[in-house]
């Protein structure tokens, strides 16, 4: 998928088929801020090449990353990360789980789907999509009244931190976000080995 990705103060001022330097200007404007001071994440692939150009030509920011585009979205969503969009292309079923979360953050996803085989449109035709470069908002890739989104860190990242293991076990880092109660979550879980001696260390 094509996706653009923003908070809940940029929603409405971004399209997918706009140049990258107005969303960028737009974004800005939303933020109170300078195109300059904008950080963006891009993931750091060949095929972003022009992508990155067009944004390093405008003066904003650019944070490259391996993988994880959905904790990035997620990112892109919550104040005070240092993040203020996320561009670039990325796996379908990312966009819609970022999605998920991003109705329950009041962010913004647009995304479309990318057709450029004939295989491609043959797979779309038989999933029953007709309109292959149809935009897809938010709410048309997680539609749910009553929205669960959970996750948890795998490695480091700004979001979450990555497994921790010790002698006794392990320690995980997770985030569930709820829509319908609007509520966010933040759990630090210790795992016990199972041993009659096993101890409890907190670090």
């Amino acid at each position: 998928m094509e996706k653009i990705i923003v908070g809940p103060s940029c929603k409405g001022a971004v399209d997918l088929d706009a140049p990258v330097a107005d969303n960028l200007k737009s974004i800005a404007k939303r933020l109170n801020r300078k195109v300059e001071d904008l950080v963006i994440i891009v993931l750091d692939r060949p095929r972003h090449e022009e992508l990155i150009n067009q944004i390093r030509a405008t003066g904003a920011r650019i944070r490259l990353i391996s993988d994880g585009d959905l904790s990035a979205g997620i990112s892109a969503a919550v104040v005070g990360t240092g993040v203020h969009a996320v561009m670039g292309t990325g796996g379908a079923p990312e966009g819609v789980l970022t999605a998920a979360a991003l109705r329950c953050l009041n962010g913004q996803i647009l995304a479309r789907l990318v057709a450029s085989k004939p295989e491609h449109h043959e797979r779309l035709a038989q999933m029953g999509i007709k309109d292959a470069k149809r935009i897809y908002a938010t709410e048309d890739l997680a539609p749910g009244k009553k929205i669960i989104f959970a996750c948890t860190g795998v490695t480091g990242g700004g979001l979450l931190r990555g497994v921790r293991f010790f002698g006794e076990g392990t320690r995980t880092h997770s985030l569930i976000l709820t829509y319908d109660d609007r509520q966010v979550r933040f759990i630090d879980t210790v795992h016990l080995k199972k041993s009659p001696d096993v101890k409890v260390v907190f670090y």
